[in-house]
């Protein structure tokens, strides 16, 4: 009876284009409305390993676009090359999604049995 936690990882480079942060904060959204949590890595290279805070600002806009969605479960923090945030849904809408999440997959095998059951009938 314990939900299972799954986290989605979307990557980042420092210098990202508006459309393609629009189109990545689209994919966090996604993934948040569904219940999964989110790791959001930012990714350096070359002199970009010397301007972390670059990288924090960048989450930090991230996180402020989907604080509707979701909350900070652990700040930016450098991991080496890569810069690393993880965004949790929000608590009671997390337990929703869940559960419907739960009844879905039962109400797809129980529907699997049935057909399997008119298949052998026929």
């Amino acid at each position: 009876n314990q939900a299972l936690t799954v986290i989605k990882e979307m990557r980042l480079r420092l210098k990202i284009d508006p459309h393609d942060y629009e189109t990545k904060k689209g994919h966090v959204e996604r993934f948040l409305k569904g219940g999964d949590k989110v790791k959001i890595t930012v990714m350096f290279r070359g002199r970009e390993q010397s301007r972390p805070e670059m990288g924090y600002r960048l989450l930090q806009r991230l996180a402020a676009d989907v604080s509707e969605l979701g909350v900070v479960e652990s700040n930016p923090k450098q991991d080496g090359r890569n810069m690393v945030m993880v965004i949790a849904p929000h608590r009671n809408q997390a337990a929703t999604d869940a559960a419907r999440r739960t009844a879905k997959q039962e109400k797809a095998s129980t529907s699997g049995t049935a057909t399997e059951e008119q298949a052998a009938q026929a």
